[in-house]
Parts: structure tokens; C-alpha cells; sequence
């Protein structure tokens, strides 16, 4: 099948693509056989170029939608994507900005042992029920005594705690300050993951082109899809400028 090969696909991976909606119906010649156009072309090209920036579940709801002739739908999708790419670099200042700080800083000695909400409420200025309200959102995650069930804050609690308090003043959200703290556990510390940033920087810049490249392909595809609607458009535009 020259579809199949010219996109480095199986022919069952483009029939498998037919039969899930994610390109249109193919014609059938006389013997059976799947007749693919240059229609086809266009949404093998557009659906493999969203999976690149989108994934494959957000894709295949997008092309469904183009090829029921919901364009809304499909263009509420791409949105999603755009705006969870944004929450990704927002999170990403977050993190850069706050492991800035934790790195020009000289840490204090700490103490191996493990100090309770009040104290540590008192350290950084706050009400204990914050701090309560910031496990709750998945910020922080302190152990419990194991016969008075009272919290109770590690030094690594501490350093999240602290770096909690520095993203809030920044006027960060708790389910942004979350991810950062779970990214600095992940990295075993500030430093470690220092040296990643650069990497998932470079990864967004990447899955940013994708998005791009994705929302170009996919519109080749739905002007070739969508004649009548787009000729409507174009005579709507005539009529109004003739008006």
C-alpha cells in the first residue's frame, strides 16, 4: 500500500486507522480493496504530526472531530494542548526560579531530627493549618508518629516546606509549587535537578515546534476536508464586503 509505506507504516496500521475513525472511509473498489486518495494523504500526515505533539489520545479525538465535521471540537483539543504546554513552562520558571534561590543560598545546619507542625509553622511564619492545607494539595508530605499519628516534618520536609513558602510569595499556585517539589524529590535535591532543567526546557521548545508543525498539517487537511464549509466562509466574506 503506497500510503502505508510512504509514512514508514504497516498497511494494517492504516487500515487499523480507518476503522477508528482517525481517517475518513476509504472507497472500495469492486474487489474490496480500500481505495486511499490524496484526502487520505492529508489526514495520515495531520494525524501523525498531532501524535508527535499531542499524544496519541488528545490526536485521535482531534481527528475524529475534523472527520465528523465538528471543527470546534477538534480546535477546543488543539487549545488543551497549548494550554497544558503552558502550565509545563510556568511550572518550569517555577522551578528554575526557585532552585536559583535554593543554590546562591548557604544552607543552614540542620537538625536530624524530625520537628512537628507547630514548630515548623512557627519557623517560617505561618499558621500550622496552612501547612495542613499544603499536604492536602499534595505540597508537602510529612511523616506521622506511629503511636501519636502527630505530623511530623524530616529535614527533606523542611527544605520543601521552606521552598513552599519561597514559590507562595512569588504568588506560585499550589498544584505549581506541588510539581516542583515532586521534580526536586524525583532529582534527589535542588542540585541534581539544576542540571536537568536545560534538558526539559529544550523538550518544550520541542513540543512546541510539533504543536506548530501539527496545527499546519492539520489545517492542509480540513481545507481539503471541509470544501462546502469553506466555501461558505468565502461567500459569507463576499457578502459582507459587498454590503
Amino acid at each position: 500500500m503506497d500510503l502505508a509505506r510512504a509514512h514508514g507504516l504497516s498497511a494494517q496500521a492504516v487500515r487499523n486507522y480507518e476503522r477508528d475513525g482517525v481517517l475518513p472511509p476509504a472507497q472500495r473498489t469492486p474487489n474490496g480493496y480500500r481505495r486511499f486518495t490524496e484526502l487520505h494523504a492529508r489526514a495520515l500526515s495531520a494525524y501523525l504530526a498531532l501524535v508527535t505533539a499531542h499524544g496519541y489520545a488528545a490526536s485521535g479525538e482531534i481527528m475524529r472531530a475534523v472527520n465528523r465535521g465538528e471543527i470546534d471540537a477538534a480546535l477546543r483539543g488543539i487549545d488543551q494542548g497549548h494550554a497544558l504546554l503552558q502550565r509545563d513552562r510556568e511550572t518550569l520558571d517555577a522551578v528554575e526560579a526557585a532552585v536559583a534561590t535554593l543554590t546562591r543560598a548557604r544552607p543552614q545546619p540542620q537538625s536530624r531530627k524530625a520537628v512537628p507542625v507547630s514548630a515548623l509553622a512557627h519557623r517560617l511564619g505561618l499558621q500550622p493549618a496552612t501547612l495542613r492545607k499544603w499536604e492536602r494539595a499534595g505540597v508537602l508530605r510529612p511523616a506521622r508518629d506511629p503511636v501519636t499519628h502527630y505530623r511530623l516534618y524530616l529535614p527533606d520536609d523542611v527544605r520543601d516546606a521552606e521552598l513552599a513558602h519561597l514559590l507562595r510569595r512569588g504568588g506560585y499556585r499550589l498544584d505549581h509549587i506541588a510539581d516542583v517539589l515532586r521534580r526536586v524529590r524525583d532529582a534527589g535535591g535542588a542540585e541534581p535537578l539544576a542540571a536537568s532543567l536545560r534538558h526539559w526546557r529544550q523538550r518544550l521548545t520541542e513540543r512546541g515546534r510539533a504543536m506548530l508543525t501539527a496545527a499546519a498539517r492539520l489545517a492542509e487537511y480540513i481545507d481539503v476536508a471541509q470544501p462546502a464549509e469553506r466555501a461558505l466562509t468565502s461567500e459569507a466574506k463576499t457578502t459582507t464586503l459587498s454590503a
